[in-house]
Formats: C-alpha cells, sequence, structure tokens
C-alpha cells in the first residue's frame, strides 16, 4: 500500500534527526576546541613574557609579533580561498576591531602577566562574555534586563573583591591593565560581529590581521629582543601566534556556524576553569581552592547574566573566546 503523502514514517523520522545531531555535535565540539585554544593563550602568554624577575619576550613585541606572523598566514588563506575584498565603509568596524583585539587585548595582557599569575589573569579575564554582551547592548541599542545588569554587577564585585584578596587589601597595576584589556577585547569583538553580519567570520579575523600587518611588522622588527631569550618562552609565543590569534577563530567560528551560535557559545563557560587547569602544568602554579571557589562565582554570574538577559541578538564573539568570544580570549 502506497503512504500517506506528508506522513514521515519512523525510521525516516529518526535518520533525519541523526543527520541534524552529527552537525550539532560537531558543532559543539569544534567549539570546545576553540575554547580550549583559547584557553590556553593566559598560561602561554605568560610563559611567552615571563614574570618581572626573570622577564623574557617583550609584552610589545608578543602583540605585535603575534599578529605579525598571523597576518602573513592570513594573507596565504584568504587568496586561497579568493575571498572579497572588504568594502570601503567595513573598514572602519575592521580597524576598531584590530586595535581592540590585535593590539589592545593582548598587549595589555601580557602586560599585566609580567605582574600577576595566569590563574590571576584567568579569574580576571572570566568577565570578558559579559563585558561583551554589555558593550553590544550599547552599540546595538538593544535593552537587556535589570537581571542581565545586577548579574554585571554582582560579576564586577566578584573581580574586585577577587583582586583585593589576592593583592592583600589593595588593587594592583596589573588589575587595571587585565580590565582594560577586557575592555579592549568587548569593544574589538563587537567591532567584528558587525562585520561578520556581512562576510564570513573567518575572513573578518583574516583580514583585520592584513589591514595590521603595516603596524604590526614594523612594530616587532623594532622590538625584536636582543638579549638571550629561553626555548619555553620562544614556544609560548609561537602558540599564541598560530593557534590564539590564527587557527583557534577557525575552529571556534565553524563550531557556532554548525552548531548553533547560542548553543555552542555555552562552552565559553569552561575558559577560565581550562586556562586554571593549563597554568598548573604549563608554569607550575599552584591551583587553590579559594581561586576555584572565585572562578566558580564569577562563571555563574555570566551563565545567569545571559539567562536573564531580554536580548538574545547578541553575536557570540571570542573572548576568546572568548570569540572569542567568545576569547575568547
Amino acid at each position: 500500500m502506497p503512504h500517506k503523502r506528508g506522513v514521515t514514517l519512523p525510521h525516516k523520522r529518526d535518520n533525519l534527526h541523526r543527520n541534524q545531531a552529527h552537525p550539532e555535535t560537531r558543532g559543539l565540539l569544534l567549539g570546545l576546541l576553540g575554547v580550549t585554544i583559547f584557553a590556553m593563550t593566559t598560561p602561554m602568554t605568560r610563559l611567552a613574557v615571563g614574570p618581572a624577575e626573570a622577564a623574557q619576550l617583550p609584552p610589545l613585541f608578543v602583540t605585535a609579533g603575534r599578529a605579525a606572523l598571523a597576518g602573513l598566514l592570513s594573507i596565504a588563506y584568504l587568496l586561497a580561498v579568493r575571498a572579497a575584498r572588504p568594502r570601503r565603509e567595513q573598514w572602519r568596524s575592521l580597524a576598531i576591531c584590530a586595535l581592540g583585539t590585535v593590539i589592545g587585548f593582548p598587549l595589555f595582557l601580557a602586560l599585566a602577566l609580567r605582574r600577576v599569575d595566569a590563574m590571576h589573569a584567568a579569574v580576571v579575564t572570566g568577565l570578558l562574555p559579559l563585558a561583551t554582551a554589555a558593550v553590544a547592548a550599547v552599540v546595538f541599542r538593544q535593552r537587556p534586563s535589570l537581571g542581565f545588569w545586577l548579574c554585571a554587577v554582582l560579576g564586577a564585585l566578584l573581580v574586585i573583591g577577587f583582586a583585593v584578596w589576592q593583592g592583600h587589601g589593595t588593587l594592583s597595576l596589573a588589575d587595571g591593565l587585565l580590565v582594560v584589556s577586557m575592555a579592549s577585547a568587548a569593544i574589538g569583538y563587537v567591532a567584528g560581529a558587525q562585520v561578520s553580519a556581512q562576510m564570513k567570520a573567518e575572513h573578518v579575523i583574516c583580514w583585520v590581521l592584513v589591514g595590521s600587518l603595516p603596524f604590526t611588522m614594523p612594530a616587532m622588527l623594532l622590538t625584536w629582543p636582543m638579549h638571550a631569550v629561553s626555548g619555553m618562552a620562544w614556544g609560548g609565543f609561537a602558540y599564541v601566534t598560530l593557534f590564539s590569534m590564527w587557527l583557534g577563530f577557525f575552529a571556534w567560528y565553524r563550531g557556532l556556524a554548525l552548531g548553533g551560535a547560542v548553543r555552542v557559545s555555552q562552552v565559553q563557560l569552561v575558559q577560565s576553569f581550562l586556562a586554571m587547569l593549563f597554568a598548573v602544568p604549563v608554569l607550575g602554579e599552584r591551583l587553590d581552592l579559594t581561586t576555584v571557589g572565585f572562578a566558580l562565582a564569577v562563571v555563574a554570574t555570566v551563565l545567569v547574566g545571559r539567562l536573564t538577559s531580554a536580548s538574545q541578538a547578541t553575536r557570540p564573539v571570542t573572548t576568546a573566546s572568548n570569540a572569542a568570544a567568545a576569547r575568547p580570549q
């Protein structure tokens, strides 16, 4: 007997669900890969610049060098895929994105990591997703709920409390640098999100890096270290260049496209914990319960802030992770 038109048989329905689930699963895995790559940025940057008492690569060199070399890779990629050049009106947003994500965030993060350990930085920058959402709300003229803003204030107070506790009753210059790095990343991510609505997100980060080359390449050459630098520091620099500044974005944005931005962006919540865990074997830092407790509290405010936000139109971008958002970081 022929099947009635419009009726989906159970086995066909199951196959359809499996076909839909496969891209979503791949998206989640790629998103997690991107977040894992970005989580390594903080300990690897600390490894590259070294502490003040055992300085390695200059922070400005790490900032300019990672962007310049990733920019050269981006030229090859854009030529290979025959990417269209950005339109004239898009360059303004690309320039703002570059100032925030190529220069501001990595430079101030590197300067801070000369003064504090990676775990400290991971807790403070854990608020980046909430900071990005706040900037997006202003730029896109959205109206998040009162609960969102309360979470933002609570998260800020938690970070201040953690910084004061770590600083034995006072805030340090490094804490200010970390806040500026977060603000830079949030502004840069939102500017990049504006352009990524009109072109592929992978192309956006590549054009940002290519457009920055006239500044980053000379800065890298002028700040090239003249003193002896350990192989471990060069390894950290190589990581933030190839993975943090370039490949991580490909995994992250591809994951968002396959698995859905809202669903995949939730894996950002584990980024600060991953950064803390990586700091143990990479840098030999000690993980204590108080730091974990503050990190949990910060992540909770970010999660609740997302759930209570009245606007879900913000594109997740990394600080990055989060792109980083979502730096990502």
